[in-house]
């Protein structure tokens, strides 16, 4: 029997696509190619991903889960003879317990749908990115991902009480559990958070919420150096009584690019800065809160640490604040870019990114650099754009220029998006051979016939 017909059986007629289905559909939202595979499975529980995975397993057909496509690492390629489980019909937010302050949901809910849901109770899960509307919950703990509030609230692993996921032979674990403080032996569902589907499918998750914020303030700000940056983060931290909630940083190109057509962004502050910041706290009382983060920046300006800065009035303001933070598509603009997601000390991230302005005209001629991030938590964004016709000749080019010098400082080659295929050849930068010796070990207690995302993050022993 072949597999779509076996799958069929299993899910259902319709819950399963062959080769030439599969193919009319996208290989990510950021890509212009197809998906590649033999089979396209759409299951609607957790049982039903476990029997396909139990056939596949018995029958050594390799598997890659499949989230809302939205990595950038190439995390969920496929081959043309791969089974893909695609979990975006698992989308039900079954639990919301407001005393507990937790959710249960299946693990393809998008993240914005989450965040919508827990709104009329009180409550907010903060993590946020840009891709809120697409990418899935499962996704985000597979990869463990980070986004705009990591300075408070952590990274996704941070807010995973429980996980069940079903492993490569279809045995189902499962430790749905509401627990904040839970030793009872190994904490398995670590395993699984930032595995990228390389150890088991997680198909659903109970997540951890917090008491929706009463009071928003924000506020973009201009600064003359970069000492003044760091100064600034140092400043605000500790004047904001643990309120402050995020702290991007935009360098000067980046701040041009998302504020001068045809970017739709306009600009709150002059465009002549090296140094751009944007300051988010979040706290209880809407009077007392604006009035400290006032203070907070009239003390930043007595201090000499800003040069100028806009304060948003409104929650329009706010939301055309993180507009520019967000507008990364503007990279996309005239060229191809090579965009690169990495983490390294925040002492050395001056001397990182000039050094890397300075070496890339010899290592790849002609290029813009664009550098913005989570600057808070150490977490840089830097694209590189290039001609389109010379991308793929120039990517491994640039690679060495910004992923080689980070092993100086222990940086790591992935902040947060994950190692996928694209940074595999660079994982021993950031993780010594007996890290990566004992991953290999994992993987192969887990999935000794390397059938689950294979190939990913690192090679098989």
């Amino acid at each position: 029997m072949d597999t779509v017909t076996a799958l069929r059986e299993l899910i259902g007629e319709k819950a399963v696509l062959d080769a030439a289905e599969l193919a009319e559909r996208p290989a990510g939202i950021w890509r212009p190619d197809k998906l590649r595979g033999e089979a396209l499975a759409l299951p609607r529980t957790t049982a039903e991903v476990a029997s396909v995975l139990r056939w596949c397993h018995a029958h050594g057909a390799r598997v890659v889960t499949q989230g809302g496509l939205t990595g950038l690492v190439h995390g969920a390629d496929t081959e043309p003879g791969d089974v893909i489980l695609s979990l975006e019909r698992m989308r039900e937010i079954e639990v919301i317990d407001p005393r507990q302050r937790c959710a249960t949901a299946q693990a393809g809910v998008p993240l914005q749908a989450l965040q919508e849901a827990v709104e009329p109770h009180g409550l907010m899960f903060p993590l946020d990115l840009g891709a809120r509307g697409s990418a899935t919950l499962g996704g985000n703990a597979a990869t463990n991902a980070g986004g705009n509030r990591v300075i408070r609230y952590g990274m996704m692993r941070n807010m995973v009480l429980g996980l069940e996921v079903v492993l490569p032979d279809g045995i189902v674990l499962s430790d749905m559990n509401c627990l904040i403080k839970n030793n009872a032996g190994y904490d398995l569902k670590h395993l699984f958070i930032g595995s990228e589907g390389t150890l088991g499918v997680i198909t659903r998750l109970v997540l951890r919420l917090w008491e929706a914020p009463l009071s928003h303030n924000m506020a973009l700000a201009g600064l003359e150096s970069f000492d003044a940056v760091a100064a600034l983060l140092k400043h605000m931290d500790a004047n904001l009584g643990g309120t402050l909630s995020a702290f991007e940083g935009l360098w000067r190109d980046f701040y041009r690019l998302v504020t001068t057509a045809p970017a739709q962004g306009r600009p709150p502050i002059a465009g002549d800065y090296p140094y751009y910041v944007l300051l988010e706290s979040q706290g209880a009382d809407p009077e007392l809160d604006a009035q400290r983060f006032e203070r907070a920046l009239e003390s930043a300006f007595e201090a000499g640490l800003l040069a100028d800065a806009a304060i948003a009035r409104s929650e329009s303001d706010c939301a055309d604040f993180w507009a520019l933070r967000d507008d990364v598509e503007q990279v996309f603009n005239g060229g191809f870019p090579l965009v690169f997601d990495i983490s390294l000390p925040i002492a050395e991230m001056e001397g990182y990114v000039d050094g890397l302005a300075a070496a890339l005209p010899a290592a790849i001629g002609e290029h813009k650099l664009w550098v913005w991030g989570h600057l808070g938590d150490g977490n840089l964004h830097l694209a590189i754009q290039v001609p389109v016709e010379a991308a793929e000749r120039l990517r491994p080019l640039a690679e060495e220029q910004v992923y080689a010098p980070l092993a100086a400082f222990r940086g790591s080659v992935s902040a947060e998006h994950g190692i996928g295929l694209e940074k595999k050849p660079w994982l021993p930068v950031s993780r010594a051979a007996g890290e990566i010796a004992l991953m290999r070990s994992l993987k192969q207690t887990l999935d000794p016939q390397g059938l689950l995302n294979p190939g990913k993050i690192f090679d098989p022993a």
